[in-house]
């Protein structure tokens, strides 16, 4: 069975990419960004950064769904377009990415507009995965279940057997557990613990969501 997932960079890392066509430099950098505040503040940075560049061309994806480029004053889909496109292909989201160009009086073109930005763009990507910054976000679903001490080590092989991973054990009166399964293989462990339980083992199901497995 296949899980929804996508690729993110690691929060407590910026990634850079530059390269140099025709004494332009085009400076790209990308980082984590949860939300489209997160984006517009991360391009502030940016542009606050680099004030004397001609452009600061940003792109982010977030795992909404929700996207956007902007050229800023460049040619019309020859510089935002380009870096989404470069997210898109590596499966990213929740991160923005601003490539900075500093003008270095040739005009280079659409074409090579382009190319400059898709290219720097891909160097900031390859930053990131030279520095195992990359992490794998899957939709993720907790289960949490209170058995008695009697059950325990039997749920926690259960657990292990159906794929999923115990994150939270809290020991009182009975051993209340916080597991988590990749969403959709929840439904055959709690199915399981139907046939082995007599009624007195509820297990309660969360919303999915997107987390690291």
């Amino acid at each position: 069975m296949e899980h929804p997932s996508y690729k993110t960079l690691r929060s407590d890392f910026e990634a850079v990419g530059e390269i140099e066509d025709r004494r332009s430099r085009f400076i790209a950098q990308l980082a984590h960004t949860e939300s489209e505040d997160e984006a517009h503040a991360f391009i502030a940075v940016v542009r606050s950064r680099h004030h004397d560049a001609r452009h600061n061309v940003p792109a982010w994806v977030l795992s909404d769904g929700r996207e956007r480029c902007s050229d800023d004053g460049e040619p019309s889909r020859t510089a935002g377009m380009p870096i989404l496109e470069v997210l898109h292909g590596a499966g990213l989201a929740d991160v923005c990415c601003v490539v900075t160009r500093y003008f270095g009086g040739t005009l280079l073109g659409p074409g090579g507009l382009v190319r400059a930005y898709t290219a720097a763009a891909q160097i900031a990507l390859t930053d990131a995965e030279k520095n195992n910054s990359l992490v794998e976000m899957r939709l993720v679903t907790r289960v949490m279940l209170s058995v008695p001490y009697t059950r325990y080590e039997r749920i926690r092989h259960m657990v292990s057997d159906f794929g999923g991973k115990i994150v939270r054990s809290d020991f009182g009166a009975e051993v209340l557990l916080a597991m988590d399964f990749k969403s959709g293989e929840e439904m055959a462990f709690v199915d399981a613990l139907k046939e082995l339980g007599s009624g007195d083992l509820a297990p309660t199901v969360e919303a999915p969501r997107f987390d690291t497995f």
